[in-house]
């Protein structure tokens, strides 16, 4: 095998990885905020509010599927459970 040869198979699996990396950030990109949207949709209706509260916030969940569950968990749990403990 000459140096170019060797060169190019180098070059060609380091595509590869940057390929197989690319496709792991993609899925981890679309992963992500999925599984964020979930755990506070989850969070939401296991918590001590009331039928109407939740589906206020299940209804701003899906309407923002980003900063829904953001502002739950950084809001809402926090007032839903020191209202469950007065």
């Amino acid at each position: 095998m000459t140096i170019p040869t060797a060169l190019a198979a180098v070059a060609q699996d380091g595509h590869q990885a940057a390929n197989i990396a690319v496709v792991v950030g993609i899925i981890a990109l679309i992963l992500t905020p999925l599984v964020f949207f979930l755990a506070a949709l989850i969070s939401v209706l296991g918590s001590p509010l009331t039928g109407g509260m939740k589906l206020v916030w299940v209804v701003f969940a899906f309407c923002a599927p980003f900063l829904g569950p953001l502002l739950w968990f950084l809001v809402g749990r926090r007032s839903a459970f020191a209202g469950a403990y007065r």
